[in-house]
């Protein structure tokens, strides 16, 4: 009977483990073919172990026991799938320390399946029997991807496929085989010709200092402004006195007193006291003549 697994050594010593086809329960657990002689083959070497995977799936409980196996294994394991992991086969995968995919390989969770005949006891047996096949599943596949139980329980209902890259976001791949790694920048500027700069950063050869800003006042004081500032200071002078002061108004000159008119006369040419003033006198002097 065909083994669906096969091991290749490489020049470099690396040891490759091949598991191609259905992981077939009658090439598993048959008279020739044992998971005894899975195991011995396993620990008959040493070092790092790379399992590549292409298989639709088979026997839950024949892959339940593999995964078993390379999780106990002492050296580091790699899986690589190469075209497909289905059903049994992803649960096999989830024993990788590393999974990659191939950029067009895929990876199919459902729920598993049996053929039950008998009476009713018999159906609902299998039922119950079904139903802890999957909780150990995703046990092995929440180890792996840390979702949930329930997002995963809804995944295996719905019969989920995915691709490398949909592998890799939900957690069930770790990478996709011969993508190149993009290296980003560590921080490029929007524009290459007028990069961002620090505004607490020294100006560079050429550049002005900028004059520094009070905030609270409002107002921009330059260097020059400020020695000056301290020269006033030192000859005794207030910037207020600096300021030319607003030019007063010119005061309009009072108005000369009107002369004398002398004294205010009545009808008779006397003065209020009853008096005649000297130069009307001589007038009426003059007239006597």
């Amino acid at each position: 009977m065909k083994k669906f697994w096969n091991w290749i050594k490489n020049s470099d010593d690396t040891r490759i483990l091949r598991l191609e086809g259905p992981i077939d329960e009658e090439s598993f657990w048959g008279d020739e073919i044992t998971p005894q002689m899975f195991r011995d083959e396993l620990e008959s070497g040493e070092g790092d172990v790379t399992v590549w995977i292409n298989s639709p799936g088979g026997n839950v409980f024949a892959a339940a026991e593999i995964y078993t196996m390379l999780k106990d294994y002492k050296g580091s394991i790699t899986v690589k799938i190469d075209a497909i992991a289905a059903s049994a086969a992803s649960v096999v995968a989830m024993a990788g320390d590393t999974v990659q995919m191939s950029p067009v390989a895929m990876l199919m969770i459902h729920d598993p399946s049996t053929v039950a005949m008998g009476n009713t006891k018999d159906m609902e047996k299998a039922i119950e029997v079904l139903t802890e096949v999957k909780e150990s599943i995703i046990n092995a596949y929440a180890a792996k991807s840390g979702l949930s139980h329930a997002r995963i329980a809804n995944l295996m209902s719905n019969e989920t496929w995915m691709n490398a890259k949909k592998a890799v976001e939900l957690g069930f791949a770790d990478e996709i085989l011969f993508a190149k790694k993009e290296e980003e920048p560590d921080s490029a500027p929007a524009d290459p010709e007028n990069p961002e700069k620090d505004p607490d950063s020294e100006p560079g050869e050429g550049e002005e200092k900028k004059p520094f800003q009070k905030d609270t006042a409002g107002h921009l004081f330059s260097s020059r402004q400020m020695d000056l500032l301290i020269v006033l200071n030192r000859l005794g002078v207030k910037p207020e006195q600096t300021e030319p002061k607003a030019k007063e108004p010119e005061k309009t000159p009072p108005a000369e007193p009107p002369a004398n008119p002398g004294p205010v006369l009545d009808m008779d040419g006397k003065t209020e006291d009853g008096s005649i003033p000297y130069n009307i006198l001589m007038k009426q002097l003059e007239c006597m003549k």
